[in-house]
């Protein structure tokens, strides 16, 4: 019997496809070579500008700020009168603050000193003054604008305060008053922070006078020597008096016109163990009107209050203290116009 034959192409053997023939490939681009390929770089431009390297996030915020206010008044026969006059008053800013998730740290010193000549006077100081603020929050949530807080502040000055035109007894000194705050409580700050409002029921506040004169006669609060008949010292001043309180502090910043900052910042306080009821007040209100990026204008009012600080002592012709004087409302008000720069 003669049986058929026939050509197989394909063989299928379940899911396993065999070929027995394959086709030739036909077209191979001439523009690559296969077996040695090589990369030019001959129209490659180079990039105007150097690429960005990655950089570590960093939750620390930093604010370097120096500060000069000047005024000067001259007179040239001038019919209604007048001494010349130049002040000027120099200011620095630094702050270091620290924000991640729940947890807050704020951090700022502030200087200031100024001075003020005119004619036929010698130098008088116009301001004076060191401060220090650090305050550490704890979040619950980052929902809230409340934080658990703690707080530490300290003030003092440069150098020695006169009552002009006397110069030979200064009524201050560095340290003499220097002031400390130490408490924990709880703090509002805003998001954007330009708001901060702090409420501690338990603080502690010294007051320090390092200075044994001013220690003696009492001053800023502290216990007086003890003096015999003659005046003579029998037992030395204080040089530290310990308060335990309140205190209620708040800052706030506002933008209330283009190129016009108002800021706020003010401090209440009042002792437990000793006329409680009694506030202690330090209140600054400064507008800031930028002119232009390094030239500013500054109004700002200064108020104090403090019922451990005494005005008017009179004494006999033996240095006996025969009235301590009774406290007064500090003020201090400031028109300047100076430069100011911020890195």
């Amino acid at each position: 019997m003669e049986i058929d034959t026939m050509v197989v192409d394909t063989t299928i053997v379940e899911t396993v496809v065999i070929r027995k023939t394959q086709e030739k490939i036909k077209f191979v681009p001439r523009s690559v070579d296969l077996m040695n390929p090589v990369i030019s770089f001959n129209r490659t431009n180079a990039l105007d500008e150097k690429p960005n390297r990655f950089k570590i996030p960093s939750f620390w915020t930093t604010v370097n700020k120096l500060g000069a206010n000047f005024s000067e008044v001259a007179f040239v026969n001038w019919n209604a009168g007048g001494n010349n006059s130049i002040s000027a008053l120099g200011n620095a800013r630094f702050e270091r603050n620290y924000k991640f998730r729940y947890i807050q740290w704020d951090n700022y010193m502030e200087m200031r000193y100024g001075l003020n000549v005119q004619d036929e006077q010698k130098l008088r100081k116009t301001d004076d003054a060191i401060r220090f603020s650090s305050t550490f929050g704890l979040q619950r949530d980052t929902i809230s604008n409340w934080y658990y807080s703690a707080k530490a502040n300290f003030n003092t000055q440069f150098s020695n305060g006169y009552k002009y035109p006397d110069r030979s007894s200064p009524i201050s000194r560095f340290m003499a008053p220097g002031y400390s705050f130490l408490g924990a409580g709880t703090s509002y700050i805003t998001k954007d922070q330009k708001f901060n409002l702090y409420i501690s029921p338990i603080t502690q506040k010294a007051t320090f006078v390092l200075d044994e004169e001013l220690a003696n006669k009492g001053s800023f609060g502290v216990k007086k020597a003890v003096l015999d008949a003659d005046g003579n010292v029998l037992e030395k001043g204080e040089q530290i008096f310990l308060e335990f309180g309140f205190l209620v502090t708040n800052q706030y910043e506002k933008e209330v016109y283009k190129n016009m900052l108002l800021k706020h910042r003010l401090s209440l306080y009042t002792d437990y163990l000793q006329k409680f009821g009694n506030i202690d007040v330090d209140w600054e209100l400064n507008f800031d009107l930028k002119v232009n990026k390094y030239v500013v204008t500054t109004i700002g009012t200064h108020i104090i209050y403090d019922d451990d600080i005494l005005f008017d002592e009179q004494t006999d012709a033996n240095g006996i203290v025969l009235d301590a004087g009774r406290p007064r409302i500090q003020f201090k008000q400031l028109l300047g116009v100076g430069v100011s720069y911020v890195f």
